[in-house]
């Protein structure tokens, strides 16, 4: 029976994060996308990728207004029955505000990032965010993403996981349900930011270059995801289709009617 609620949506994805084998979440951009990989038999839940719906709008990373970005978020929630989980960049000038807006349109997560702002600042939208959701009455499960490595610089290796472990313990104890540390992300390193946050409490990208999931599972990774990467895939499959049509190519006969 498809869930209705947004409350028990919520639930849904918590119990997703807190459990032992690591949440897979491939990241759709509009409504087509999300129906396409809501349909697949091993999808738990839907992620948007904010990259990929600026893109899609005209906008670089980051660049969308909050306005376009909620409503391409919430074309995405009425595609699919399952749990969806929103990146919202930065969570723009008000995050309480952009969180209780996200919410009233079913969204039941979202990924939050720090920009490396100062920690205390940075705690404070954390807290704003946290506080914004539990007046709503849902669970909300806040994936707070720390940049420590995105734009870490040159800064020495163990510092920059220092760095990631203190401001995922600062986000965590505010309130957030999982720290999401992008980069490529080794095993030495994974173990050390699983031992400094807590199992299942990491969320991680499977950039090219990374551990597969089920290696990240075993080291107690609570979820992998792949941002702009699937539209980077199916922006490369529509190149090549178009550069083989112009090249005297005909469409594949097998090509399934997927929109």
């Amino acid at each position: 029976m498809p869930m209705t609620s947004t409350a028990d949506k919520a639930l849904t994805l918590k119990s997703l994060h807190e459990a032992p084998e690591i949440l897979r979440v491939v990241n759709v951009w509009d409504a087509i996308s999300a129906r396409v990989v809501s349909d697949l038999p091993g999808t738990r839940a839907i992620a948007t990728a904010g990259h990929s719906i600026a893109a899609s709008h005209g906008h670089g990373d980051g660049e969308i207004p909050r306005g376009d970005m909620l409503a391409a978020v919430a074309e995405i929630v009425a595609a699919t029955d399952l749990p969806v989980t929103a990146d919202l960049d930065n969570g723009y000038d008000d995050p309480a505000e952009t969180i209780r807006r996200a919410i009233g349109v079913g969204v039941v997560g979202a990924n939050v990032e720090d920009r490396l702002v100062p920690l205390a600042d940075a705690v404070a939208r954390v807290e704003a965010i946290v506080k914004a959701a539990e007046a709503e009455g849902v669970a909300f499960q806040l994936n707070a993403r720390t940049d420590a490595f995105v734009k870490g610089g040159d800064r020495p290796l163990d510092e920059i996981v220092d760095d990631a472990i203190t401001r995922g313990r600062a986000f965590l104890d505010a309130g957030a349900a999982l720290v999401f540390v992008p980069g490529v992300l080794d095993r030495d390193v994974t173990e050390r930011l699983v031992q400094g946050l807590g199992e299942r409490r990491l969320s991680v990208i499977g950039l090219p270059g990374a551990l597969p999931a089920a290696e990240y599972e075993a080291l107690g990774v609570a979820r992998i995801s792949y941002g702009p990467l699937p539209q980077r895939v199916a922006l490369r499959a529509l190149r090549d289709l178009a550069a083989d049509l112009y090249g005297g190519g005909v469409i594949p006969e097998d090509t399934p009617a997927l929109n």
